[in-house]
């Protein structure tokens, strides 16, 4: 099967401004993603879609040429992955290159390594949609999640005769890490109506998503206790 790594990174950053090529335990955010899957594939198997300039000399420093720059109506605070994906496979597909598989990693998991994006790739197979990286929730709907009802009264968010929290099913939440795609199916229907899909489990550190300051506060300081040790 033929895969294509897509690395999307907009330029535009409200949480953490210019947080894609911002420098993080000495070295750009983006190039944790990049340093990850280059061992995997040949360097033109990587797409790094952006809007940026300045994204795109970081990542050519990074040793992975960029194929093009974003259209400004994929630019926008409102552009849906959805749309950037097919973009970068329409991209390929006019020059007669075809993909069977897309996997997206954002710049914003500096703790996915090599190793994860191969776990994840050995657990597809066409018959899937997609196999996704999750972690374990400590917010179980069963327990610790409410929502108001009719009578403005809090409820559990999902019912369950449960007396021990141990009890209750274990609950995933995607952790943007790693999405491994069936690039029929997204061509057929946008992610989230995906059925047919598989969980890759992380573990709570190799999870960190970076969104805000305190998520970069708290990734460095996980990699300057790496350091040290």
């Amino acid at each position: 099967m033929k895969v294509l790594f897509l690395i999307p990174a907009r330029g535009g950053s409200k949480g953490v401004p210019g947080k894609n090529i911002k420098s993080l335990g000495g070295k750009p955010l983006i190039a944790y993603a990049i340093d990850a899957v280059k061992p995997l594939t040949d360097i033109s198997d990587i797409c790094i879609s952006t809007d940026a300039e300045d994204i795109k000399l970081v990542s050519e420093n990074c040793g992975v040429p960029v194929p093009f720059l974003r259209p400004p109506y994929l630019a926008a605070d409102n552009s849906g992955t959805y749309e950037v994906c097919l973009h970068a496979l329409d991209h390929y597909a006019d020059q007669g290159i075809h993909y069977d598989v897309l996997v997206i990693l954002q710049p914003t998991s500096p703790f996915r390594t090599t190793e994860h994006i191969r776990e994840a790739l050995d657990l597809y197979n066409e018959e899937l949609d997609m196999v996704v990286s999750v972690t374990e929730t400590k917010s179980n709907p069963y327990t610790v999640l409410f929502e108001e009802n009719e009578q403005g009264f809090l409820a559990k968010s999902k019912e369950g005769n449960f007396i021990r929290r141990q009890d209750c099913p274990r609950v995933w939440e995607y952790n943007g890490a790693i999405y491994v795609i069936n690039a029929a199916s997204l061509r057929r229907s946008p992610i989230n109506q995906f059925r047919k899909i598989k969980k890759y489990v992380m573990d709570e550190q190799s999870s960190v998503d970076i969104d805000t300051p305190l998520d970069w506060d708290f990734s460095e300081f996980l990699i300057n206790k790496k350091q040290s040790l």
